[in-house]
């Protein structure tokens, strides 16, 4: 089921040309600007699954920090969130994505980790793309 937008809070514009291979991608505003490469080639360049783990990892993020405002709980300083992004195929050999996000929230109850993280998870747009399309598996450090 798709969502529609009521409220469009921010488009970003980006421009990409020659795929992963070999490409470049850049953003409308200059501040993304990376040439692009395919993982073993042993090129310079990052790829689309880095990108995606650093987008979803900051949205995530940023989701938790909602989450504990909300709760009003205390978070510790500097949390993080680790992505691994897995790029792999199915059974009908066709190409998919698998995540792990690993979310570092150092010195708070497990109970209330698990807690920030379920919200984070619904609060999250990246998450709420991924749901039902891709494999996302949350943890706690």
């Amino acid at each position: 089921m798709t969502t529609s937008l009521t409220t469009k809070l921010y488009t970003a514009h980006t421009h990409v040309t020659d795929g992963r291979n070999k490409g470049h991608g850049r953003s409308s505003d200059g501040e993304l600007d990376v040439a692009l490469s395919t993982p073993g080639l042993g090129k310079p360049g990052t790829n689309p699954e880095q990108l995606f783990g650093v987008a979803y990892s900051a949205c995530f993020l940023s989701a938790v920090l909602k989450a504990a405002a909300e709760r009003k709980i205390q978070l510790p300083e500097h949390p993080s969130v680790d992505a691994d992004v897995t790029l792999g195929k199915t059974g009908a050999d066709e190409f998919q994505l698998a995540v792990k996000l690993q979310v570092n929230l150092p010195g708070l109850d497990a109970k209330v980790k698990r807690e920030l993280i379920e919200a984070a998870d619904q609060i999250c747009p990246y998450s709420r793309m991924t749901r039902g399309n891709v494999e996302v598996e949350l943890a706690t450090a």
